[in-house]
């Protein structure tokens, strides 16, 4: 109610204004007609006619209304210089914050609402550099004041940042514009003020912050780099350098090599990084074999009969390495060594912020000097400090698949810890392939970033597959007693011990920050290795990407941040662009598969987000009827009334790869319309993207439109 009182008092003055033509009173015209009359005015009331044209200053420009630029003239003419640009100076601010806060209150809600996922990228620059670029705006009258003062209202920059800034930047044409006024008589138009030499003078005013900002980033990084300058080459080996070869170094290095730089890649273990070798490839190996046992095991469901898998362990194992050979030579050296980019295996150390020193794995050492330095270097699983741990022994994600191999059967009991994304899929994996699976969890719920309903979902296909979730249990301490290994955990201030034969650590994972320089360089690390927008670290030629500089810890994001780290290392000096995280995709290959992109419904509540959800059960769909998966959902969260997609999460058969369609339409801005709108084959899982935006439409259907629409086919009957 509030808000449209405010928009009709508006509507209705500025109505006023043009219904009753007082523009005319405004005009330069009427202003030297009158000057004579002011000035006596001015004379017999001079507090009076002050405080009025101080008030009317105000009005004018909290209203947006043409004659700022007359008054502005006009309060030379009658109050001189001095007197004039103090009260223009202050009455064109606060009537700017007046319309710069109607704005905001109006209109700012509904244009986040509607644009917040374009809009991201500006408010932060907003909020991290707004009074820089307003005060530039303000040093060059030739953007309308009025517009910058709206536009500002709808962005997240602080009420008095707006005003000081405005204040101080339109100073100088104030000066101009009152000082014009004194020299009324010899002027014949507002117009005649702005001269080229002077337009172009505030041009170069305008330019000038731009400038100054510069010349500031300049001196800021001649003290960063104060203390190497003496051991700055004069000429540099190569033009990047990149340690790790993950999917972050891996890609860095492969643009470089496109765009014809010279690049060497160091990488001490193995090319393909965490994500070949421990991570991604072998655990989804795993997991279409154990995913084909546990077919077996309920054949009825396919009309074939029940039947317990017979395999060698071994040989599922072996499937892996298999399937991780097949993938190595995307990710090797003679690859890479093809493509231009020289790969060097040893570790890479930062000697100072040009030169990386490398400790070859053939022995000996070498360095090499580098214009840009990208780190790369991933992340690894994080061990928790249990008491015991060592001696009852632990693998890892990345240790397992080495450890295991030389198993001849199945781990018999298996404690997994942990109840993220990793530990879920090695816990029902293993499952199935016939381990008495123990999962332990400290939170109250298994992936507890996700909606509370996909958290219970997956705790419910977890168990059917024979894990024992335990939830709200926190370990305490490992121990053997009576030559049988046991964890020891707390649940309700009650003490348990879980016996098994082999301990999963896969609580998390962390940046790998030792051994490459950065304490030695003062490079900032906290979690991860600490970056600008642009991925730079404390010296701007040096790079982080991938795992090791966060904040998503995803083979797709590290191979994303690696384009721009790659791009702004080799071409920042003409242009740099910032990292784009605002759409984002994950899944998670338990079985059902739970994907998702956006906001979901727990981080929209945090956000105070205003949502509306629109939802597709699996179950109804013909496709996954005919597969027997016949269960999950599709969830799309929307800004409320409208198609525009804010999240969705997936939970089904295939989840991850239904999730494109909607990463696709996020990223360009299309909504469940044009999905709905979108041919999509029969039968496939995909339709049920077209039918969850059917849902939505359904929901939305033009009720008074239909009515109509009955009376007239009824009309047609006759």
């Amino acid at each position: 109610m509030k808000r449209i009182l405010l928009v009709t008092l508006v509507a209705a003055l500025v109505g006023a204004y043009f219904v009753f033509d007082l523009g005319q009173f405004l005009s330069f015209e009427a202003l030297k007609q009158g000057q004579d009359g002011f000035a006596a005015m001015r004379a017999e009331s001079p507090w009076l006619v002050t405080g009025g044209f101080f008030a009317l200053y105000v009005a004018v420009t909290a209203l947006s209304l043409p004659g700022a630029a007359v008054m502005t003239i006009a309060a030379g003419a009658l109050f001189g210089l001095t007197t004039g640009v103090v009260l223009v100076s202050f009455a064109s601010s606060i009537g700017a914050t007046l319309a710069f806060l109607v704005s905001r209150h109006v209109l700012r809600d509904w244009v986040q609402t509607r644009f917040g996922d374009k809009l991201g990228a500006i408010n932060r620059g907003i909020e991290r550099e707004g009074g820089f670029y307003l005060f530039t705006l303000r040093l060059v009258p030739l953007f309308p004041f009025f517009l910058i003062n709206l536009v500002m209202g709808l962005t997240p920059m602080r009420t008095a940042t707006f005003y000081w800034v405005s204040q101080l930047g339109m100073f100088a044409g104030t000066v101009v514009y009152v000082n014009a006024g004194t020299q009324l008589a010899s002027i014949n138009s507002p117009a005649g003020i702005l001269s080229p030499a002077l337009i172009a003078s505030f041009a170069l005013l305008g330019v000038f912050p731009l400038i100054a900002r510069r010349i500031v980033e300049a001196l800021q990084k001649r003290k960063v780099y104060a203390r190497w300058n003496h051991q700055r080459p004069k000429r540099f080996d190569r033009n990047l350098i990149v340690i790790g070869a993950g999917a972050g170094g891996l890609v860095t290095a492969y643009i470089a090599a496109a765009v014809k730089a010279k690049v060497t890649l160091i990488e001490a273990h193995k090319m393909g990084g965490d994500c070949l070798n421990y991570g991604c490839v072998p655990s989804k190996a795993l997991i279409r074999s154990a995913k084909v046992a546990s077919q077996m095991r309920n054949g009825s469901r396919y009309g074939l009969t029940d039947m317990e898998p017979g395999f060698s362990f071994k040989a599922v194992m072996q499937r892996i390495h298999e399937v991780i050979a097949a993938i190595e030579p995307h990710d090797s050296i003679e690859r890479y060594t093809g493509l231009g980019v020289e790969v060097l295996q040893g570790y890479g150390k930062l000697i100072n912020p040009w030169t990386v020193e490398i400790a070859l794995n053939d022995g000996g050492t070498r360095r090499l000097t580098a214009r840009s330095i990208v780190i790369a270097a991933g992340a690894r699983p994080f061990v928790p400090p249990l008491p015991g741990l060592d001696e009852v022994g632990y693998v890892t994600s990345d240790t397992l698949w080495d450890e295991f191999a030389r198993l001849d059967e199945v781990p018999r009991r298996l404690v997994v810890l942990g109840g993220g994304p990793i530990g879920c899929e090695l816990a029902q994996s293993f499952a199935r392939l016939g381990s008495q699976v123990t999962q332990v969890q400290r939170a109250p719920r298994i992936m507890v970033r996700e909606d509370e309903e996909v958290s219970a979902l997956a705790r419910a296909a977890l168990e059917a597959d024979g894990v024992a979730v335990l939830t709200e249990h926190k370990a305490l301490r490992c121990e053997i007693v009576q030559g049988e290994k046991t964890l020891v955990v707390e649940h309700d201030s009650e003490e348990k011990r879980i016996v098994f034969d082999q301990l999963l650590c896969a609580v998390g994972r962390v940046a790998r920050l030792q051994g490459y320089g950065l304490e030695e360089l003062g490079i900032p690390t906290d979690r991860t290795v600490e970056t600008n927008e642009y991925l730079q670290t404390l010296y701007p030629n040096i790079y982080a990407a991938g795992d090791v500089a966060g904040p998503y810890q995803f083979t797709h994001v590290a191979a994303h941040q690696a384009w721009y780290a790659a791009v702004n290392a080799l071409f920042g000096d003409l242009r740099r662009f910032r990292a784009d995280y605002s759409v984002i995709p994950w899944a998670t290959f338990i079985d059902p598969e739970v994907a998702r992109v956006g906001l979901n419904e727990l981080e929209a509540k945090e956000k105070g987000i205003a949502y509306e959800i629109t939802r597709y059960g699996i179950d109804d769909l013909d496709r996954a009827i005919a597969d027997s998966e016949a269960h999950g959902f599709v969830k799309v969260l929307t800004l409320p009334g409208k198609d525009r997609i804010l999240g969705v999460t997936i939970v089904g058969a295939h989840a991850g790869e239904l999730l494109a369609e909607y990463v696709l339409a996020m990223k360009h801005g299309l909504g469940l319309n044009k999905i709905l709108g979108t041919i999509h084959t029969y039968p496939t899982m995909a339709e049920a993207n077209k039918y969850a935006a059917g849902e939505w439409k359904k929901a939305h259907a033009p009720k008074a439109l239909l009515e109509w629409v009955s009376r007239f086919h009824a009309w047609r009957l006759g």
